[in-house]
C-alpha cells in the first residue's frame, strides 16, 4: 500500500539564455519607480484606482473562505494595527497584506451557505528597521500573532522603498557630480532602484537597494541608453547613500536611434506590416460564468480564482465534472511561487542582478491593467485586484486578470476512416479552452501568465515573455572592434549595447488534490530491457517502472534526456472501474538546470532551481 503523500510541486518551466538581435515593448527590469529628475516623483508607475471611484468595492463582502480581503476588511485591519502597540505611536510600512487562508480541512468541509471560517489577515511590515510578521483576526478585532523576523531575507520592496532610495540619491553631491560629468541633462535622467540580490552577512540587518540610471533623451525606451558603471547603494531605512561606484565614464551612452518601440512611430518592416482585423465572435456571449466574483464555471470545470499581491493569480479548488454529474477534485491550489532571473556578468555594476521577481517585487504589485481587445479578446471577464498600500489603506488595481474562451483554429480531436475499409467516417471537434490571464510588468520584462483549462481534463500553464532587454553599455560599436568576443558576457545587439546572458526560472506551487487530499507522488522511469536469446527478433524494448516517493526528498527530480521519466500524482484510495488509481501526470514544459555553483550566493537563495521538481 502506497503511503499517502500530499505533494506540493515546484516545476521549473523556463530558462532563457538571451542572445536577442532586437527589442520590443515597455517598462524596466529593475522594477523602477520611474521618474525624471525635474518632475515630481511618482508613487507608482501603475494606474491605481482610488477606492472612492470604485463604489461596488466599498460594499463587497467575502462569500467564499478563499475570497481575497475586501476594502472594508483592509480598512478594519488598518484600524486594528493603528491601535496596537508598538504601532499605535508610529504606524509601520505595510509591505504585504493578504488573506491568511483558513486551514485546508476547514475550506474542504465548507459548503455554500455555511458561515465562513474566521477571517484573518497576514501582514508583513517594517518598523524601525525590523521586519514584523503579524496575523490579525477580523472577527475578534485583535492581533493574534506577532513575530519579529531575525533570520535572512527581507520583505517585498514597496514603491515607497524604491522612491525613498531615489529621493535620497538625488540629494547626494557625489551622484550629481557624476551625472554632470557624464554630460546627461537632468531633465533626461531616469533612475530606478532594484534589490541588491543578497550577498552574504555584510548585508544582514540592512535593507539596501542599488540605484542605476539611464538617459531618456528623445526616446521612451531608456533601457537601451544605460549610464554604464554608475551604481549607488542606498540604505532605505537609514535614508542614506552607503556607496557610489562610478567605473564607466569611458563608456558612451548608446544613441537613441531606432530605440523607440511605440507602434505609431514604427516605419520599417516588419513593425508596420498591417494585418486585417480579426476577432473570435460569440453571438450568444461567453459560455462561462463567474459567480460571486471569484468562482468560475465553464464546460465541465469549476474553480476559484483571486488576485494576490505576491503571486499575482491564485487558482484554488479546481474540480472537474464526472460522467455522473458530480464534481471531482483535481487541485487544491496553484500559483507561480517564484521567478528567478540571474544575469551572467561578474562586473561590479552587474554581479548583484539576480532577481527574485515574485518575492522582491510581487507579481500582483506589478500587474498592469489589461488592454481590451489586445491583451484579452472580446467577451472577456475582468477582475480587479484589491490591495493595501504601504500606509495600510486599500486601493484598486483595475482589470489585472481576464478570463476568456479561446479558439485559435486548433483541432481538439479528430479521426477519419478510409472508405476502402468499409467505413466512411470523418469526425472532428474544435479545441475550445478557457484561459485565466494576468500580465506582470516587472520592470523591463512583461510576464504573461495563462492558466488554460481544457475539456479533456488537462490544465496547461503557459508563460509568455515580452518587453525589453536589460542591456549593458560598451565602448564597442561592432564585433570587429572586439579583440576577443569569448570574453563577452553577452552579444552585441546594437552599437554600444550588449544583451547580457541571463536565465528566467519560473517555479510553480501545485497542491494537487486528486479525488481528495490523500495523494501520492510517483516517478515512472522508462527503462531499457534486453530481450532473452530467441525470445523475439527485437533486441530491446522499454518498460515502465514506478517508484512512489515516501518523503519529500524522494520527490526531488533532476531531468535527463537519457534517463526519461514520467511524474504521476495519484490517489491510491480511489480506483477506476478497471482498478487503476485515479491520477494526473505532471508534464514539465521547457526546463533547464542552473549552472551556477551551489554555494554561490544567488544559487543559495534560489536553491529550488537545483531540481526541476521537488
Amino acid at each position: 500500500m502506497e503511503k499517502p503523500y500530499c505533494i506540493q510541486i515546484f516545476i521549473i518551466f523556463i530558462s532563457i539564455a538571451v542572445f536577442i538581435f532586437g527589442c520590443s515593448t515597455s517598462t524596466t527590469r529593475q522594477a523602477f519607480a520611474n521618474t525624471h529628475r525635474n518632475t515630481n516623483i511618482q508613487s507608482s508607475p501603475i494606474i491605481d484606482t482610488p477606492v472612492h471611484n470604485s463604489n461596488h468595492h466599498l460594499t463587497n463582502t467575502p462569500l467564499h473562505p478563499l475570497d481575497p480581503l475586501t476594502v472594508p476588511e483592509i480598512n478594519k485591519i488598518r484600524s486594528i494595527l493603528a491601535a496596537y502597540e508598538p504601532f499605535s505611536l508610529s504606524f509601520p510600512s505595510i509591505n504585504t497584506l493578504s488573506l491568511d487562508e483558513p486551514e485546508k480541512s476547514q475550506v474542504l468541509s465548507w459548503k455554500k451557505g455555511d458561515p465562513l471560517p474566521p477571517r484573518k489577515a497576514s501582514i508583513t511590515s517594517v518598523l524601525d528597521g525590523q521586519t514584523h510578521l503579524l496575523v490579525v483576526d477580523l472577527d475578534l478585532n485583535v492581533v493574534t500573532g506577532h513575530v519579529v523576523s531575525i533570520g535572512s531575507g527581507y520583505p517585498m520592496l514597496t514603491t515607497e522603498d524604491q522612491t525613498t532610495a531615489l529621493e535620497v540619491l538625488y540629494k547626494d553631491l557625489e551622484f550629481n557630480k557624476s551625472i554632470i560629468a557624464r554630460g546627461v541633462d537632468f531633465n533626461d535622467l531616469v533612475c530606478g532602484s532594484s534589490s541588491p540580490g543578497w550577498f552574504g552577512p555584510d548585508e544582514e540587518g540592512k535593507r539596501i537597494v542599488k540605484v542605476q540610471c539611464f538617459s531618456g533623451q528623445n526616446t521612451p525606451n531608456y533601457y537601451m541608453r544605460p549610464i554604464e558603471g554608475l551604481t549607488a547603494t542606498v540604505d532605505v531605512d537609514k535614508r542614506e547613500v552607503v556607496k557610489i561606484t562610478d567605473t564607466g565614464r569611458d563608456i558612451p551612452i548608446p544613441k537613441e536611434t531606432n530605440t523607440d518601440y511605440l507602434y505609431k512611430t514604427q516605419s520599417q518592416f516588419p513593425y508596420n506590416s498591417e494585418t486585417n482585423p480579426m476577432s473570435m465572435e460569440q453571438p450568444k456571449g461567453p459560455s462561462f460564468t463567474v459567480e460571486n466574483g471569484h468562482t468560475v464555471k465553464w464546460a465541465n470545470w469549476v474553480f476559484h480564482i483571486k488576485p494576490d499581491i505576491r503571486a499575482g493569480m491564485i487558482i484554488s479548488q479546481a474540480m472537474i465534472r464526472a460522467e455522473n454529474g458530480e464534481y471531482r477534485s483535481v487541485m487544491y491550489k496553484g500559483f507561480a511561487s517564484e521567478v528567478f532571473v540571474p544575469y551572467m556578468d561578474p562586473d561590479q555594476a552587474w554581479y548583484f542582478k539576480t532577481y527574485m521577481d515574485v518575492g522582491e517585487y510581487g507579481l500582483g504589485a506589478t500587474a498592469m491593467p489589461l488592454l481590451e481587445l489586445n491583451d484579452c479578446p472580446r467577451y472577456s471577464y475582468y477582475m480587479d485586484g484589491v490591495f493595501a498600500s504601504a500606509d495600510g489603506r486599500p486601493f484598486i488595481r483595475p482589470n489585472i486578470i481576464c478570463i476568456f474562451e479561446r479558439y485559435a483554429g486548433d483541432i481538439g480531436w479528430r479521426h477519419s476512416e478510409i472508405p476502402a475499409m468499409g467505413f466512411d467516417l470523418r469526425e472532428s471537434r474544435p479545441k475550445v479552452t478557457l484561459v485565466a490571464r494576468m500580465v506582470a510588468s516587472v520592470g523591463n520584462y512583461d510576464y504573461i501568465f495563462d492558466w488554460e483549462f481544457q475539456t479533456d481534463g488537462v490544465i496547461r500553464i503557459k508563460v509568455g515573455l515580452s518587453g525589453m532587454l536589460l542591456v549593458k553599455g560598451t565602448p564597442y560599436e561592432n564585433i570587429y572592434n572586439i579583440s576577443n568576443t569569448e570574453d563577452m558576457t553577452g552579444t552585441l545587439v546594437s552599437e554600444n549595447v550588449i544583451g547580457v546572458v541571463h536565465d528566467h526560472y519560473i517555479s510553480f506551487y501545485l497542491d494537487m488534490d486528486i479525488d481528495g487530499p490523500n495523494n501520492s507522488f510517483a516517478e515512472v522511469n522508462l527503462v531499457k530491457e534486453e530481450t532473452s536469446p530467441g525470445q523475439s527478433p527485437r533486441k530491446s524494448y522499454l518498460k515502465a517502472k514506478r517508484k512512489v516517493a515516501k518523503t519529500e526528498n524522494d520527490a526531488k527530480i533532476k531531468l535527463s534526456l537519457y534517463d526519461p521519466s514520467e511524474f504521476h500524482v495519484f490517489n491510491p484510495a480511489r480506483r477506476s472501474r478497471l482498478g487503476n488509481p485515479t491520477g494526473y501526470k505532471i508534464v514539465p514544459g521547457g526546463t533547464a538546470a542552473s549552472l551556477l555553483d551551489c554555494d554561490d550566493t544567488p544559487q543559495i537563495r534560489a536553491a529550488v532551481t537545483n531540481n526541476q521538481e521537488s
